[in-house]
């Protein structure tokens, strides 16, 4: 059964997953890496620039409210099971 303590787990996991992604171990294998990227005139349209563009964004917006989701969720696994 779906609760909401379900999706919220969930989508906690899943930006866990995004913000853990390190550009040079993991990304730059599949050709996405900052070092592949040109500055200048290239096209900003594409899917990979803005999946990029999405990730760091999360990264950016999300550390420090993560870190205190993650704070919370753990302390109410702890205290209620």
């Amino acid at each position: 059964m779906i609760t909401l303590w379900n999706l919220f787990e969930a989508s906690l996991l899943c930006l866990n997953a995004v913000c853990v992604l390190h550009e040079e171990r993991f990304m730059q294998k599949m050709g996405w890496g900052t070092n592949t990227q040109q500055q200048g005139f290239e096209d900003q349209s594409t899917i990979k620039y803005q999946i990029l563009n999405l990730v760091r964004s999360i990264r950016t917006v999300t550390r420090i409210p993560l870190i205190i989701l993650n704070i919370l969720t753990i302390l109410f696994k702890l205290l209620l099971g």
